[in-house]
């Protein structure tokens, strides 16, 4: 799932996706010439041009009798396009898909059973974040492509001034002792915006609650059991350290835009966000670098959700072992080291990890994707993403509500919008 970590997918009118889909030419079974057309669709920018190119030609010499045709798709709408072309009969060989989106459209039927093909694709140490979301039901419908993950963005500048040493921040406590170090003089420990609940979710996790729970084939809301309320507890504790709104999100106004006003120390964001702060203020450039997000302990990094995609095969492609072939050799070792220097991305696989040891940013982020999670693996977390109380939940702790009250509000919401459907 293309950054900014998408999850679920967005809302089009059906019939303009329906219109949309019916362009594709994935259903042709070959060229008349002995060679067959593998239909893929890629996401925008999750591959540069050249990439794809490379890519495309190494696989045509190495498949002498397959051709590539890859489409490249919007985000925008993304979800609703993909319905559409699994319930036609001119579905693609291959598609991208945010890994939270692959349960939904495994719930209609309307995907490739690959749980027979994991040994050959290297499943054996694939990241847990894109993985498990690519199951459903105990088959595996998903193959891991690429992750990204959160990490700290700050500025070395500051830290030196500070006195800090971020190399020597293992822990939770050591990350709070230096951002207090940090929050003075004018300048914000850190920005942390109230409703950054993908930060909320890796602190629940580290304490070993969740987001949702499963029982009996039903799923709730868990914000208020006591793991998931000590993640809040030091939510609270961090977001305290900055000025960051308690009423909004990390998009407004951009994270990146505050840090580039020259008053910020850290941000919790992906390192491509370094990249935007260094273009809107030129002085900062050469002065940002990362860490991963501490955890309890210094054994163990911070938990993160696991954003990236995952590839899935329609059950109506033309060409499945075509499309398998093409999986293969997109997330082998080869293309995916190539893959994660070049986009700076994390490979799908714990055993490919240094690949991006020369890269700062995506090598932090391979550490936190070591203890990456995924949003509750069911098609009804969509719902509660659409509606998200998560948000609201922690505008109200941190503007002064009683957190176990408003937990079990947010927890009750939480269940009702994925039980909607059932």
């Amino acid at each position: 799932m293309k950054y900014r970590l998408l999850a679920g997918g967005s809302v089009l009118v059906l019939t303009a996706a329906l219109s949309a889909c019916s362009s594709s030419s994935g259903t042709d079974s070959g060229n008349g010439d002995g060679r067959t057309t593998v239909d893929v669709w890629l996401m925008r920018d999750s591959v540069s041009d050249r990439f794809q190119k490379e890519f495309a030609a190494d696989f045509e010499k190495r498949h002498p009798t397959i051709d590539v045709k890859i489409q490249i798709q919007e985000w925008d709408g993304i979800g609703e396009k993909i319905t559409a072309a699994l319930a036609s009969n001119d579905a693609p060989d291959v598609i991208e898909a945010g890994n939270t989106q692959v349960a939904q459209f495994a719930e209609s039927g309307g995907l490739l059973d690959l749980s027979d093909r994991t040994d050959e694709l290297n499943g054996g140490d694939w990241l847990s974040g894109l993985a498990e979301p690519g199951s459903y039901e105990g088959k595996q419908y998903g193959i891991p492509y690429y992750a990204a993950n959160r990490v700290v963005v700050y500025r070395t500048d500051l830290f030196e001034k500070a006195g800090v040493d971020a190399t020597a921040i293992k822990t939770r406590e050591q990350w709070i002792d230096a951002t207090t170090k940090l929050n003075k003089g004018g300048t914000q420990g850190i920005y942390l915006p109230g409703q950054l609940w993908y930060a909320l979710a890796g602190f629940i996790w580290d304490e070993g609650g969740d987001l949702a729970a499963e029982s009996d084939g039903k799923w709730s809301g868990a914000l208020d059991t006591p793991e998931a309320l000590r993640g809040m507890a030091f939510y609270k504790e961090l977001q305290a350290l900055g000025k960051g709104p308690k009423d909004s999100d990390e998009d407004d106004p951009p994270q990146a835009e505050v840090m580039a006003q020259g008053q910020v120390a850290q941000v919790i964001q992906t390192p491509g966000g370094a990249k935007v702060i260094a273009e809107q203020n030129p002085e900062l450039a050469g002065k940002l670098a990362f860490f991963p997000i501490p955890g309890k302990t210094a054994d163990t990094p911070g938990a993160v959700f696991t954003g990236g995609s995952d590839l899935v095969v329609p059950a109506a492609a033309a060409h499945p072992d075509e499309a398998v072939a093409f999986i293969k050799e997109l997330t082998g070792d080869t293309w995916q080291k190539k893959l994660a220097v070049a986009m700076s991305y994390v490979p799908n696989r714990t055993s490919l990890a240094s690949a991006v040891a020369d890269d700062p940013g995506a090598a932090a982020m391979a550490v936190g994707a070591a203890n990456g999670h995924a949003t509750p693996n069911t098609p009804g977390w969509a719902a509660v993403e659409a509606e998200n109380p998560i948000k609201d939940y922690m505008t109200a702790v941190l503007t002064g509500g009683d957190p176990a009250k408003e937990a079990a509000t947010a927890s009750a919401d939480i269940t009702r919008a994925m039980n909607a459907g059932s």
